[in-house]
């Protein structure tokens, strides 16, 4: 009978003064015999160059990594792109009242290109960039895992709690709710996600958190 797949949970981020692949290291020097392995990654939010050296780690040691799950949406971006199986774990902590977004997300793989308009009416992942000439329009959040370059608008039915979150926030123009704003000319800086939330009734960018509550929704792309 064949095994079923190792479980490897990580430490949440609050709790762990290692990175995740230090902590994959030092679960190898205990771990039993090679098999698949599902990665529970808890509340973080791994980078592609991470995951990729989590999976290379394990395959040395003859693990195949086959799953990610995540407390987060944006704890399985990564693993999505390489096409590795992911899943949302339900959290123990209790939860943030209720935001007013809508609860629906629309995943969109692939990047975005001049004359494109992809408008939704809950939340919207873009996994690619979004280019100059380009709009993403969504009532909840907008998120984009690459460059944001062209318009976007987040809140586009009057949520003022919605927010627009890149890699790389350098749009055209951004939009939540009814205020509008340019988006910032200096460099974004390096390793660091942004944010672009609506403080005082004016759109300000700032470091992004990386939680994200929106659990179900369709795929596209």
């Amino acid at each position: 009978m064949q095994a079923g797949p190792h479980h490897l949970r990580l430490t949440a981020q609050a709790r762990s003064s290692a990175s995740a692949l230090e902590e994959v290291a030092a679960w190898l020097n205990s771990a039993s015999e090679p098999s698949s392995l599902w990665l529970h990654v808890a509340d973080r939010v791994l980078t592609l160059p991470e995951l990729r050296a989590i999976q290379d780690l394990l395959g040395e040691r003859g693990f195949l990594l086959e799953r990610v799950q995540a407390e987060t949406t944006l704890g399985l971006v990564a693993a999505a792109a390489m096409g590795l199986e992911t899943g949302l774990s339900q959290t123990n902590t209790t939860p943030e009242p209720a935001r007013t977004e809508p609860e629906r997300l629309t995943i969109h793989r692939g990047t975005l290109r001049s004359g494109d308009h992809l408008e939704v009416n809950g939340s919207l992942l873009v996994l690619g960039d979004v280019n100059p000439g380009a709009r993403v329009s969504a009532a909840g959040d907008v998120r984009i895992w690459g460059r944001l370059r062209g318009v976007a608008h987040a809140g586009s039915g009057g949520n003022q709690q919605a927010r627009i979150v890149a890699l790389q926030l350098r749009p055209l123009q951004l939009r939540i709710a009814g205020a509008v704003a340019r988006g910032p000319d200096d460099q974004p800086p390096a390793g660091f996600c942004e944010q672009a939330v609506l403080r005082g009734g004016a759109i300000a960018i700032e470091p992004a958190e990386p939680q994200w509550p929106v659990e179900t929704g369709s795929v596209s792309g």
